[in-house]
């Protein structure tokens, strides 16, 4: 089941509200993804920790409606 990318945005938006998302179709098929995250949230924070709260942001959807996820973070410049 393919998974709308705007409510992979939508999901990240609401739980990191400053966050800037960008979301790429790696297949073309709906179900596999790469989420570039910016967030002022992620200062000071692991990269593992980073990633967590992006999980955390998709836990309705990730392993069951969205197969992958490749997830970059970084905190804004």
């Amino acid at each position: 089941m393919a998974v709308d990318e705007k409510l992979l945005v939508t999901l990240i938006t609401e739980h990191i509200p400053d966050a800037t998302v960008r979301i790429e179709d790696l297949r073309g098929d709906g179900d596999h993804y790469a989420a570039y995250v910016v967030s002022a949230a992620f200062a000071g924070k692991s990269r593992v920790q980073q990633h967590k709260m992006v999980n955390e942001a998709l836990k309705g959807v990730l392993g069951g409606q969205l197969h992958a996820l490749a997830i970059q973070t970084a905190v804004p410049e």
